[in-house]
Formats: structure tokens, sequence, C-alpha cells
């Protein structure tokens, strides 16, 4: 899998999830089997104001690569510098110009999913980027805004013409939000058009999701979102079907280790205090579905500090493990977990000048 000159070690890719895809999450990702990592999406205009917020989604490491900076804006020149401030800084190994954001801040400024409501600018847009930078360039875009506006198509192919590497497709409309069913023949309809790389994106919740999307769509690769959340064993799993093997099963003891590593490194990135407060919510997706996990998410979420957290995960998993012989077994956290995952108020609230906030 390439994109541009960027070769993947393979075609799975962890989508940018707002108060997700820190350094830690991707840390964690990565070591399962995922190709390829973006940050969180960024405000191009925080970004060539040096705004210490955004800054500090960048954050990154030598082993953080092969890695995409996605950023958003409405402003064909704001948009250009921030591509270049990202290759001249070193930051990334592309960059991804977010077309498909539907939350309510981003479209106000007529960035994210407005963008596709207005094509020629999104012309504009790829053609600044693309004169700004050297580095590998996407695009990640929605079927449309409403069913009605429908031009996934059409604005794939202005990506395509103005020298974008590759395209990631979510086909949800903008009016769908995170709702409903995505509708992967439009992603079939925008591989079958375009020469450029397509990566496929929505509703990839199991390993064999991967293949189902593949399969059906032609797609070059698949981008996972809220399937990954508690389960960065999807990659590995979806890595063994395209190989032919079966899935392997995590057993408690993995999981819990794997809690208090990602606990560790969330607390190094963040400070303990916001570090522990933003882990709690993984708690919850890692926990879903065992047995107590009613009990143990109701206090995890008002726990403090890290050895609190790391107490409490250790009795939960005690606990767990004395269940019943049936219990003792390897758990399958790799089916449909229902993961609720609310981006809208994951994403960032914007200042008047356009900068973050979480």
């Amino acid at each position: 899998m390439k994109i541009g000159n960027l070769q993947l070690s393979n075609n799975l890719i962890m989508a940018p999830l707002a108060g997700i895809t820190d350094l830690a999450f991707r840390t964690i990702v990565r070591r399962y089997g995922c190709g390829l990592c973006y940050t969180e999406m960024i405000s191009a205009d925080g970004l060539i104001r040096g705004h210490r917020g955004t800054l500090s989604y960048l954050r990154s490491n030598p082993g953080d690569r092969p890695l995409i900076v996605q950023v958003f804006g409405s402003d064909p020149d704001i948009l250009a510098a921030a591509a270049r401030m990202i290759e001249e800084m070193r930051l990334a190994d592309a960059v991804d110009i977010n077309m498909g954001c539907p939350v309510k801040p981003v479209v106000r400024r007529g960035a994210g999913a407005a963008l596709m409501r207005d094509p020629e600018k999104v012309r504009h847009i790829l053609k600044a980027a693309r004169k700004a930078t050297t580095l590998p360039l996407t695009v990640k875009i929605r079927a449309g805004w409403s069913p009605k506006e429908r031009n996934a198509l059409e604005i794939a192919r202005i990506a395509e013409d103005e020298g974008a590497d590759a395209i990631a497709v979510h086909p949800r409309t903008a009016s769908q939000g995170f709702s409903g069913r995505s509708d992967w023949s439009v992603i079939a309809q925008v591989k079958m058009t375009l020469k450029i790389p397509v990566i496929g994106n929505g509703d990839v919740e199991m390993p064999g999701d991967v293949n189902a999307m593949i399969d059906s769509t032609g797609c070059d690769a698949v981008m996972v979102g809220r399937g990954a959340l508690g389960n960065p064993w999807i990659f590995h799993n979806a890595l063994l079907l395209r190989a032919g093997k079966g899935t392997e099963l995590a057993k408690p003891e993995e999981k819990a280790q794997l809690i208090a590593e990602h606990l560790a490194m969330s607390v190094e990135l963040h400070g303990e205090v916001t570090g522990v407060k933003s882990f709690r919510k993984h708690l919850f997706w890692y926990t879903r579905g065992l047995r107590g996990s009613a009990a143990f998410r109701k206090e995890a979420g008002t726990i403090t500090g890290k050895n609190n957290v790391l107490a409490a995960v250790s009795t939960f998993f005690e606990e767990l493990v004395r269940g019943s012989a049936e219990e003792k077994k390897a758990l399958d956290f790799f089916g449909n977990m229902n993961i609720s995952f609310n981006q809208t108020e994951a994403s960032t609230r914007l200042s008047p000048e356009g900068t973050e906030e979480r």
C-alpha cells in the first residue's frame, strides 16, 4: 500500500477521532498491526498561529510513523500555509484535509463537511495545498451533505484532478452525522472512477468487516474508527483473516496489562490529573461486555489518581478470572460490542480565533 511516496506496511488505517487518537492511543493500535495513523483533527488556523493547544495535539515520537496530520479550515491560503508548516517542521509524513466532519462548530466556519457544498472552493483549497507541500496529500470526505446532495464522486474527481494522492470516503451524509448505516456502494463508485488509492471507512466493527469492505467495494485500504475503541486487537485479527488464518482471542490478563500500559502513557503525555481524566473513557470501552463491567464503569467514571485506577482495574480483573469456568476462558473482544462514541461531544470547541479547546 502506497500513498504518494509513502510506503505502508499494510492497508489498515486508524481513523482520526477527536479526543481519542493521541500519541498514547496511536502507540497501542500500532502495536497490534495498524499500518497508518492520523492525528486528531486540528485547526489549520490554530497551527499557523502557533497555538499551544493545537501544537499539543501533534506530539509524537520516532516510533509514531507513518503519521498523517489532519487539518480543517475553509481558507485556501491558511490551509496551504498549514500544509507547508507541517512539512517544514517535519510534523508528519503526509497531510490530510478534512472535508467530512459534520459537527456544528466546524461546519459553521464553512469547514469540514460544509466544503462538499462548494466544489469550486474544494478545488481552490486543493490546488493551493498541492502547491504548498511535496508531502503526500489526502482528503477525507462524506457521501455528501444530505441524501439529496450526494456528491462524493464529484468531490473525489476534483481531489484527483488537483493532485491528491489518496481519498478516504465515509459513506454517510453530513446530515446523518454518526447515526444510521453507511452506504458502502458510495466507496465502490469512487473506487471504480478514480486511479488514486481509495480508503474505505464506516461500520468496520469486526475483523471480518475489513475483508467484507475490500471485497464488496474494491477499496485499497480500510479505515477503522469506533471499532478500535477498547479493541486494538481488531487490527491484528483483521490481518490474520486477510492471511487466511483464524483470529486470536485476548485473555483477561493481557487486557489488564494493556490497560495499565495505556494509562501510563496517557499520564506521561498529559500529566496525572488530565491523563487519568482523559483515559477514563477508555476504561469503559476496554471493559464493555465483561461480567461485572456495569458496576466497574460506574466507579471508573469518577475515579482519580493513577494508582487508584490501577487498583480498581486489578480488583476488577481478579474478580473476573475467579468467575465460572466458562468465564475463565479466553474472552472474545472482537465481536460487535455496540460501542457508543459521540464524536460530536468529543470534537473540538472552537474559540473566536479558530483555535481549539477540549
